[in-house]
């Protein structure tokens, strides 16, 4: 059994194949800051797939327990921004480059 703090891949699954990808680190206590990158793959994806990887992420054991999330989204990822800012508290968002820089509370 995998401990709710050890980083994690997560992947969305359409008709087999893999469309979009993240790589969390949960906090390492209670209460904590968890850190995640979301990389949607580009080209067609279905509306929803990255509305999922967020709810993927926000789902996991180690990401519950967390009291801030840190997130790094591709800028034009409308869908997965939005999904974020349903999903949190006090989101902040930022550009960096081409990514967007997500501060937020987690809603328990």
């Amino acid at each position: 059994m995998t401990s709710p703090c050890e980083p994690h891949h997560v992947e969305v699954k359409d008709g087999g194949q893999t469309v979009a990808v993240a790589e969390v680190r949960p906090c390492e206590r209670a209460g904590g800051t968890v850190r995640a990158s979301l990389y949607p793959f580009s080209g067609h994806v279905r509306p929803g797939s990255r509305a999922r990887l967020v709810d993927s992420v926000l789902d996991l054991p180690g990401v519950r327990v967390g009291a801030r999330l840190e997130a790094t989204v591709p800028l034009g990822d409308a869908e997965a921004l939005q999904r974020l800012r349903e999903r949190a508290r006090a989101t902040v968002t930022r550009p960096a480059g081409s990514t967007a820089l997500v501060d937020a509370d987690i809603r328990g």
